[in-house]
């Protein structure tokens, strides 16, 4: 379990992440999300030990991460941009690799180098950056980290390997209970393989949530009544979004659909039906509440 209590992080006059308290639980995909200069990036370094808060404290299994190598060495981080040595190669990783962790699968490696197509020999300077991320991504996995940290993970690799790279996800959770942590601005690319999501907005947590339970607790409404219900829809429920063409209303109500659908079914709408949320919408329902709406971007 990863524990994030009382979390703040500066630079300068900017504060980045700011007083985040935040629990992630053993075997679920974590997703991360966050509109832009959240904070995401900078959280996901100090939960790897790479930076240190400016004050709080973040826990690994119960153990502080700043400063521990027993607590790192139970977590992998691939960063959106990686590093890797001047000329060095997959092969040369490994040596690098098993001094940090243990346990690292070096014939698993190679076999999974061998059916990606990726030259272990090769300098890794010259794969391309989709290249480069499977690598990242394999190391991860061969680690036998329990934690995987992943910073726009899927960014860059093409729809195949995607695809590949989530069911090596899943296979590791199934069989070792891995906890992949996965920061995005790909919600499409979340929304089939997370089971719980954060959203960080302005440096601190605007929610933290299962995604299923978020999704049958916010959903979309259409329906036909007339304009004078409005106030009286305001009133009755916890509407987030409403938008109106003639008769025909569309709105994103927080709630028990059942409950919601009963509210609107009292005022005999000629029509009306629930549509489910994707995860895209739900991101914008609950950003525009906080104001990051797209209408305050636009001049």
């Amino acid at each position: 379990m990863i524990k994030i209590k009382n979390v703040s992080k500066s630079f300068g006059n900017v504060q980045a992440v700011d007083q985040i308290d935040l629990t992630i639980q053993n075997g679920l995909v974590f997703g991360m999300l966050g509109t832009n200069g959240a904070g995401k990036s900078t959280l996901l370094r100090m939960m790897a030990g790479v930076l240190k808060p400016d004050s709080g404290q973040i826990y690994v299994d119960g153990e502080p991460v700043w400063d521990n190598p027993n607590a790192k060495s139970k977590l992998f981080y691939i960063s959106d941009d990686q590093f890797y040595y001047p000329n060095a190669t997959p092969s040369d990783l490994i040596s690098f690799y098993k001094n940090y962790y243990p346990a690292f699968d070096e014939t698993r490696f190679r076999e999974f180098l061998t059916n990606f197509g990726l030259d272990y020999n090769r300098k890794i300077n010259t794969f391309s950056k989709g290249m480069k991320k499977q690598v990242s991504i394999l190391l991860g996995i061969c680690s036998n980290a329990s934690y995987l940290y992943c910073d726009e993970t899927f960014d860059g690799l093409d729809p195949v390997m995607r695809q590949a790279i989530k069911s090596l996800f899943a296979k590791e959770i199934e069989e070792r209970g891995l906890t992949p942590i996965i920061a995005s601005h790909n919600l499409r690319e979340l929304e089939d393989i997370c089971d719980h999501i954060g959203i960080l907005h302005k440096g601190g947590v605007l929610l933290s949530k299962d995604l299923e339970e978020l999704k049958c607790n916010l959903l979309k409404v259409q329906c036909v009544l007339p304009p004078e219900v409005d106030e009286e829809l305001h009133h009755s429920l916890d509407i987030l979004k409403m938008q109106r063409r003639g008769k025909l209303l569309t709105m994103t109500v927080r709630g028990q659909e059942e409950q919601v659908l009963n509210v609107i079914k009292a005022l005999e709408p000629i029509y009306y039906e629930s549509l489910p949320l994707t995860l895209e919408e739900i991101f914008i329902s609950e950003t525009e509440v906080v104001g990051y709406d797209m209408q305050n971007l636009i001049i």
